[in-house]
């Protein structure tokens, strides 16, 4: 979404909650329900089609796996042991046949549209070695937000077979579920259980939900306009014409874009948890001070958590846990040591979150790398671990300590800003080109020339990023401390939440990257 894209947003939002106040509170549901068909059909009407055979496909699965359910609970009274084990067997059976079917209906419309042309591709290439034929590849209009809402049908659709929750008996209710129109474009990815009972109850006008909800709007409008879209000019410019630029040059581009990657996509998620918010909504906590992590691992439980948390349940732990790779560990165990032989099934699944992972973001190899990279990056950090351990025991190191914790802050820190750059660059080869460029020899001349400051971005928009960045690290210190200011400023007293507000409201209007001298920027994750 560009500026002019959160104007028809806002104004869109601000009707329905015009609309959703005057409603009685049994029925406020509807409303949301009404605004988010209207949204998706703005947006695109190919997408209201997809949301719509996704959600009834959903709908229908769990109805029926709750019916699969009741009847082994009525008849399983009065049977034997024996009886009950079998009859619980053709039961499950049957029930993960249901799961099958809504997952390919919702995961085969996502890999049709999003992944065809990436698996033609592949094809094309293993059969040009051979002297094969060549396949046309097939491009298609890609719905937003397909890869967040698919996710959430799926794990409705297990949870339920699980027994979490009995299905939901209202197809437009979980319609509603599944197209919530504020997290339609980036998330965060919902869990029935805690989302829907929001989305019904019906919530009246309170001072607290609109003030913090419109304090979150616009402190991500802060970072997305202010810090990210101001940062993509400097970004553009270097990534675009890298072999003009020194060691230096091209390191500080990459930085930026981190910085860039992260204020988009965290800002975007707090522009729409915060209009969730004023309809007294929450939605799910996507980031928790990423940058603070220590290693590789503790960054991606701090980074987009929903999109993480969502592979741990449906794709690590039933992966580890299966028979398969129960039968691989204890084959393991065999001809390895103890400690291998418990990583090895760890280690399969892994492999495969990351491999999703990679996929998840973009039908592309550079993709495929970048998730491999992570796996690579924590499965290393694992095996050598008790290696650290060790050795920071023998030369007596404080692994705990402030020395010792920044420096693993600082390695995490660059560890991530490589892989984070196979985002930005155009391909592998790209990739390889500009980490290479990092590390050439350093001019003195890109430090002393100031050219820096006439990469798109001039001296005053440089400075407007420093700060801008220096105030969101201050405001994350506070909440790792577990202080959140924003939460302090929403609730506290007038004198002290009015001018706040005020000042992030005058700082998006004055110092936005919008207007006249400033081109569109896209939202970077709106594209996964």
């Amino acid at each position: 979404m560009t500026y002019t894209s959160y104007l028809y947003f806002f104004g869109f939002a601000i009707v329905v909650y015009l609309v959703y106040l005057a409603c009685p509170m049994k029925q406020k549901w509807k409303v949301l329900f009404a605004g988010s068909c209207l949204f998706s059909m703005i947006l695109d009407g190919f997408l209201a089609v997809c949301l719509l055979v996704t959600s009834l496909a959903a709908f229908f699965c769990g109805k029926q796996l709750t019916k699969l359910q009741d009847k082994f609970n009525a008849a399983k009274k009065g049977l034997s042991k024996d009886e009950k084990k079998q009859l619980k067997a053709e039961i499950t059976k049957k029930k993960k046949a249901v799961v099958a079917a809504g997952t390919i209906i919702s995961l085969g419309s996502l890999i049709v549209l999003k992944y065809t042309s990436f698996f033609l591709g592949l094809f094309n290439s293993v059969s040009e070695i051979f002297g094969g034929i060549q396949l046309p590849l097939l491009y298609y209009a890609l719905p937003l937000g397909i890869s967040y809402y698919t996710l959430q049908a799926i794990g409705y659709v297990v949870d339920t077979y699980r027994g979490k929750y009995r299905a939901e008996t209202n197809a437009a209710k979980l319609i509603l579920f599944v197209s919530f129109f504020p997290q339609m474009t980036e998330g965060p990815i919902g869990r029935y259980d805690k989302l829907m009972p929001q989305l019904v109850e019906g919530h009246r006008y309170s001072n607290e939900n609109f003030t913090s909800g419109v304090t979150l709007i616009f402190w991500g409008l802060f970072k997305k306009l202010v810090i990210s879209d101001r940062a993509s000019y400097m970004v553009s410019e270097v990534f675009g014409n890298y072999t003009k630029y020194g060691s230096i040059v091209v390191f500080v581009a990459t930085v930026m874009y981190t910085i860039q990657l992260y204020t988009d996509f965290s800002g975007c998620i707090d522009i729409m948890s915060g209009t969730a918010r004023v309809f007294g909504i929450k939605l799910e906590s996507n980031f928790r001070q990423p940058f603070f992590s220590k290693s590789v691992g503790e960054f991606w439980r701090r980074w987009h958590i929903t999109l993480g948390t969502w592979f741990k349940d449906y794709v690590f732990y039933p992966v580890s846990l299966s028979s398969p790779f129960m039968k691989l560990s204890k084959a393991s165990a065999g001809h390895m040591s103890k400690f291998m032989a418990s990583i090895v099934p760890s280690a399969c699944a892994l492999f495969v979150v990351w491999l999703g992972t990679g996929l998840w973001h973009g039908a592309s190899m550079k993709y495929v790398i970048y998730g491999l990279y992570y796996f690579l990056i924590m499965l290393l950090g694992t095996i050598f671990e008790p290696a650290f351990v060790k050795m920071s025991a023998k030369l007596n190191i404080n692994r705990k300590g402030k020395t010792m914790s920044t420096l693993a802050v600082l390695r995490t820190m660059l560890l991530v800003n490589i892989g984070m750059t196979m985002f930005r660059a155009d391909g592998i080869g790209e990739y390889g080109a500009v980490i290479s460029r990092i590390f050439q020899p350093i001019n003195i001349y890109d430090i002393t020339s100031g050219t820096l400051f006439a990469l798109g971005t001039d001296r005053h928009d440089f400075l407007v990023i420093v700060i801008g960045v220096a105030i969101m690290y201050l405001v994350a210190i506070m909440k790792e401390k577990g202080k959140d200011i924003l939460t302090l400023v929403s609730t506290g007293r007038i004198y002290i939440k009015w001018p706040v507000m005020m000042g992030l409201i005058v700082a998006v209007l004055v110092f936005g990257a919008y207007g006249p001298g400033y081109g569109v920027v896209e939202n970077i994750y709106a594209q996964f």
